[in-house]
């Protein structure tokens, strides 16, 4: 895993070359929002347990014939596998929004996760589902201005859209 300071310094390590004043500019800015990106961390992580019980909720009354007799999360210890899971997503998606890059969440959670899925009869259609709930939820509360650093928001909540979006295309 490398965080966003570590890939542009590995890049150009790779290339012989010295920081591009764009790239040096890039950091800059992350450095900048620094404080926007701990505080979007911090609203999802201490709103993780409502953020995957609301989606899972709101993903079960969508499609109710999965929580029916036969259905992917029927039974309690099919149901808490489902949150588990879901609660994973979440979690590496902060990693990755902390780090600024998405190779945590590529490498030690969505590589191979469709392909298991598939061979336990998950329909990754519903997950991917499921994960864009959550998406809806997260942004939401990491975008609510009150409380947190003051200042434009926006490339940082579509960066963290971007990183559930990555996630559901990973498993549908």
């Amino acid at each position: 895993m490398l965080d966003a300071f570590a890939k542009v310094v590995s890049q150009a390590d790779s290339k012989g070359e010295f920081l591009s004043m764009e790239q040096l500019d890039a950091l800059t800015k992350m450095v900048e929002g620094g404080n926007k990106r701990m505080d979007t961390v911090n609203r999802i992580t201490s709103s993780a347990n409502s953020i995957v019980t609301d989606a899972a909720r709101a993903l079960f009354e969508e499609q109710p014939q999965l929580i029916q007799p036969g259905g992917n999360a029927y039974t309690n210890r099919r149901m808490a596998a489902c949150l588990r899971d879901m609660e994973i997503i979440l979690r590496y998606v902060t990693y990755a929004m902390m780090a600024g890059d998405s190779s945590v969440l590529d490498d030690r959670c969505l590589n191979g996760l469709r392909e298991t899925y598939q061979a336990l009869g998950v329909p990754g259609g519903s997950v991917s589902a499921g994960v864009q709930k959550m998406k809806d939820a997260a942004v939401k509360i990491a975008n609510d201005p009150n409380g947190i650093t003051q200042g434009d928001c926006s490339q940082l909540m579509s960066e963290l859209a971007g990183y559930f979006d990555r996630a559901a295309s990973a498993v549908a």
